[in-house]
């Protein structure tokens, strides 16, 4: 591993005190940090994340916390722009000397972030975006460990079921420019290659924007069938909302992975009935009948006064994951230890399709669900799968 400032303050008070510390770990204390969007295009759905982090953290802290040492949360805001997100990690970096940055939000501002958190030595866990150029652009360093499912191999999966279910010939895609648009159109690409096809039509949109007139309008003009949408959350209302609008029934709309959110339901209402998603974990609505989801639910109902979203539960269950890596890695806690530790840990919840472990420090199996919005509701249609289905 290359040595940087924190590796050598820590082996000079190892050789003058004989013991010594990572970055943000003292006697006491393992300091991490994380960066979300609180004040761009993605705001809303940040307190789920931010709040369930805390949660978790705030019991394990009152059970002793982690090897004799209380976990602190420090958050910053990136607002979605890669240029923000620069200076919020050198801040957790060189002011607050964070151990690691966990489940920081957005494909640009990780992206624009991964390798100078990885070489100051500090351990990236559960980056919430494009999961392949995340471990790329970092390199596949070690302290690298992604969670989110790959949007290409996602939307080729979906994709394909979708062509063998529907029968669907005439394929549109939308999508948004940059690295998570560039790995939709890859998945389409895929999935093209393996069953014979091309796209029908194109259209991009750019991050921020609120319009989608032209998009869907070219769509119907080329007369679409099926419309895959590379879309997050008000993009994905967006789309729906024109498609409403020109009362086009004949075509259904395929969200990615991003899109498949209950955020999306809740605020697109009537404008999304009828959507359907790519699903990478289990939804619970706060009726659920599972333990393990009620209790989640009703802690965070207790503690927050609000619902929480799978947005919370995702956030909530890839921090329980990252403190059992710490745990596991014992008192002399590094990001070495940690890493070699993580490794050995498979993790499975109310959140999860089946049992999860890393491999080449990326989460697997990728099992994805097709879903449809009815009532208001993400209704299962189709049990999760991997793979292009033939």
């Amino acid at each position: 591993m290359k040595l940087n400032k924190r590796h050598l303050l820590a082996i000079a008070t190892s050789l003058f005190l004989g013991q010594g510390f990572a970055g943000g770990v003292s006697d006491t204390e393992i300091v991490i940090g994380t960066h979300l969007d609180l004040s761009g295009p993605t705001a809303a759905g940040m307190p789920m994340l931010r709040n369930a982090m805390q949660m978790r953290i705030d019991e394990a802290n009152a059970a002793g916390g982690v090897n004799g040492r209380k976990i602190k949360l420090i958050t910053e805001d990136n607002a979605s722009q890669p240029q923000q997100a620069v200076r919020a990690v050198q801040k957790l970096i060189k002011s607050d000397d964070v151990f690691a940055i966990v489940n920081s939000f957005g494909s640009g501002p990780n992206a624009a972030t991964v390798k100078m958190a990885t070489d100051a030595g500090v351990v990236v866990f559960g980056p919430w975006a494009a999961s392949g150029i995340i471990q790329k652009i970092g390199g596949n360093n070690p302290l690298v460990f992604t969670t989110v499912q790959n949007y290409d191999t996602t939307t080729a999966t979906g994709l394909s079921w979708a062509i063998k279910n529907w029968k669907s010939q005439r394929i549109g895609v939308i999508y948004q420019e940059g690295p998570f648009g560039d790995l939709v159109k890859g998945g389409v690409a895929m999935a093209a290659k393996e069953l014979g096809f091309t796209t029908t039509a194109e259209a991009s949109y750019k991050v921020g924007d609120i319009d989608f007139s032209s998009q869907v309008a070219k769509m119907k003009a080329a007369n679409v069938d099926l419309i895959i949408a590379g879309t997050v959350v008000r993009e994905t209302i967006g789309v729906m909302a024109e498609v409403k609008k020109l009362n086009w029934t004949q075509v259904k709309v395929l969200t990615t992975l991003p899109g498949r959110s209950s955020i999306v339901a809740r605020l697109g209402k009537d404008a999304v009935e009828g959507l359907y998603g790519i699903g990478g974990w289990r939804l619970h609505e706060t009726d659920t009948k599972e333990p393990a989801a009620q209790k989640f639910f009703a802690s965070y109902k207790q503690k927050f006064n609000s619902d929480a979203d799978e947005n919370a539960a995702n956030a909530y269950s890839y921090t329980s994951w990252f403190i059992a890596g710490l745990q596991a890695a014992g008192r002399n806690l590094t990001g070495d230890s940690f890493s070699k530790a993580i490794q050995n840990i498979t993790h499975q919840d109310f959140t999860t399709y089946s049992k999860q472990s890393f491999v080449n420090n990326h989460v697997g199996p990728e099992l994805v669900s097709i879903d449809q919005l009815k009532n208001g509701i993400w209704t299962q249609i189709a049990a999760p799968t991997s793979g292009i289905v033939k």
